[in-house]
């Protein structure tokens, strides 16, 4: 059986837990889930892995912080060698890989990622792939909006992504929408 180990921690819109597995290179980041309007980050976490037990280590503590300062607004950039990237299909690293790419202050859509790794017409799956990203922050799929500038979903509801997007620069329209001035692919 394999032993799973969590740790929740606060932020500004509320606490996030990472899940990790301890393995003989080090920890291997499961999942990370956010607090949103239907749950607790770590409800989430303990619901979805009933085997996982409270820890600490110390390349997650730090990892941790690193997402707090960056929920806070300072501009940072995440590695994903902690990522355990194999618990993904192909597909999905891929896609999880080419969002990982887009800068901070940039925005793509679902279609032009889609187009990007081949697959033109692939914009829903590309969301679904995205949807089902098992590391929110690490992979900024905040980043990823609809073709017509509106949001589209994100693990920690539209308010967050929103903010997110803000204290990255981009702008808004009054319909709510995002200003497509910094658009990568």
């Amino acid at each position: 059986m394999t032993v799973l180990v969590y740790a929740t921690h606060p932020s500004p819109f509320g606490p996030f837990s990472i899940v990790w597995q301890e393995a003989e290179a080090g920890p291997r980041i499961r999942r990370i889930f956010l607090s949103n309007a239907q749950a607790l980050a770590e409800d989430r976490a303990r619901a979805a892995w009933t085997n996982a037990r409270s820890g600490a280590n110390p390349l997650v503590a730090d990892l941790a912080e690193q997402i707090q300062r960056f929920l806070e607004g300072e501009a940072l950039d995440f590695e994903l060698t902690l990522a355990a990237m194999e618990q993904c299909s192909t597909f999905q690293q891929r896609v999880l890989r080419a969002e990982h790419r887009i800068p901070r202050g940039w925005v793509s859509t679902y279609s032009r990622i889609a187009a990007h790794l081949g697959v033109p017409g692939g914009a829903r799956a590309v969301g679904n792939a995205l949807a089902q990203n098992p590391f929110p922050i690490l992979v900024p799929c905040h980043r990823a909006i609809r073709a017509d500038g509106s949001l589209g979903g994100y693990q920690g509801g539209a308010a967050m992504k929103r903010t997110l997007l803000e204290r990255e620069g981009l702008t808004f329209s009054p319909a709510g929408k995002v200003a497509l001035r910094q658009v990568y692919y």
